[in-house]
C-alpha cells in the first residue's frame, strides 16, 4: 500500500459512512476483518467478519448532514498504516456540538481491503 492507496481507502471510508449503503461499506473490508471501535475495552467491542461490520454501521447510522470528517495517512509500511484525523458533529437533540480526534491502525489484504481496523478516539474538550 502507498500513501495514495491509503488516502483513497480513507476517502472511501468517509463516502461509505455518508452514503449509509451496505455495499459501499462492505467494499472497504476483507471477509474476515477484525474491527475494534473501542479497543481498550473488553472483547465484546470487537466485531469479526465483513457482514457483522456492515451490520454494525447500519444499526445506528449518523445523519449524513450532521457531521464532517477528514482523515489522512500518518505512516504507511507495506500492508499496514496509521491514519489520523477528526470527526465533527453538529449539535443534535441532547448531543452538543463535538469534535473527536481519531487515530486508526489499519492492516490491508492483497486486494486493498481492510483486514484489521482499530480506532482510537478522543473528544476535544
Amino acid at each position: 500500500m502507498t500513501h495514495e492507496d491509503v488516502q483513497s481507502w480513507l476517502d472511501g471510508y468517509i463516502a461509505a459512512w455518508r452514503s449509509g449503503e451496505a455495499s459501499a461499506i462492505g467494499e472497504l473490508f476483507a471477509e474476515g476483518v477484525r474491527s475494534s471501535y473501542r479497543p481498550w475495552t473488553d472483547d465484546h467491542r470487537t466485531i469479526t467478519g465483513r457482514d457483522d461490520v456492515v451490520a454494525s454501521w447500519m444499526a445506528d447510522p449518523d445523519d449524513p448532514r450532521a457531521w464532517d470528517a477528514h482523515y489522512e495517512p500518518y505512516a504507511v509500511e507495506g500492508d499496514r498504516a496509521v491514519a489520523v484525523g477528526w470527526s465533527h458533529y453538529e449539535p443534535a437533540g441532547e448531543h452538543p456540538e463535538r469534535t473527536y480526534h481519531n487515530a486508526f491502525l489499519l492492516h490491508f489484504d492483497e486486494a486493498g481491503r481492510c483486514s484489521e481496523f482499530r480506532e482510537f478516539w478522543m473528544l476535544r474538550p
